[in-house]
């Protein structure tokens, strides 16, 4: 006659090595998430501070101020010399960014982003964005950077051969668009105001995930950490029987 008994089985040390090499790897991915959505927070507090007065230029220039500041500026849009920033969707729907030449006073020109335009369905037929003010106008809008491509495949620069206007671009340099102009460009552009007129669809907010998506990401890379351990708590104290 036999009797059984149950003991333990010691942990394997590889499980633990690969336990620990785990959690820490999911505890840093998570540590990594917070700290990009902390850095995302501060870019939308920077964005809504933006809002709290309207600095006129004059003789600025929009390097010369604050990144979302926003600011009037006075001068002649050029509607003869558009670029369309391609790859740009809004609503899940693709499109372009229309990008207008402003020409100051001062002889500096900055570019206005008159908002979202939808793809007409055709790349040979671009949509038209024409602008009904002729004189010296005050735009208003945020000073703000060029978008910038995740991926160097997804740029295209302006070309620079003979053709009509507006130009189509993804993701260009400011360099490469005062190269196709011919003339000179501000460092960063002007995200015209939502209530002005020439404009189409603006609904600017900091470019990126907002934080929250980021703070959620953490949160579930520290999940799976705490799934390792559960998994390797029940793995190396798992029960076998022993007969005797």
């Amino acid at each position: 006659m036999s009797n059984s008994r149950t003991r333990a089985v010691a942990h394997p040390w590889l499980l633990t090595v690969l336990a620990v090499l785990l959690c820490a790897l999911f505890v840093r991915l998570g540590f990594w998430q917070w700290d990009k959505g902390n850095a995302r927070q501060a870019e939308w507090d920077k964005f809504s501070r933006g809002t709290e007065k309207v600095l006129a230029l004059d003789s600025l220039g929009l390097d010369e101020v604050p990144r979302f500041q926003r600011v009037s500026v006075i001068g002649r849009l050029d509607a003869e010399h558009q670029f369309l920033l391609d790859n740009r969707t809004y609503g899940g729907r693709a499109g372009y960014e229309v990008l207008t030449p402003l020409d100051r006073p001062d002889g500096r020109i900055a570019l206005v982003d008159r908002g979202w335009v939808p793809f007409t369905g055709l790349r040979e037929r671009l949509p038209g964005v024409a602008i009904e003010s002729h004189g010296p106008v005050t735009v208003t809008g945020r000073a703000d950077n060029l978008p910038s491509a995740g991926l160097e495949s997804g740029r295209a620069a302006p070309t620079l051969a003979k053709g009509g206007w507006p130009k189509v671009t993804a993701y260009p340099t400011m360099s490469e668009l005062s190269a196709a102009l011919g003339r000179p460009l501000e460092p960063r552009i002007v995200l015209l105001d939502a209530k002005e007129p020439d404009g189409y669809v603006r609904d600017w907010h900091p470019p990126g995930m907002q934080p929250l998506r980021h703070w959620s990401y953490a949160i579930q890379w520290w999940c799976f950490a705490a799934l390792v351990v559960v998994f390797w708590a029940v793995l190396s104290k798992r029960k076998v029987k022993v007969h005797t």
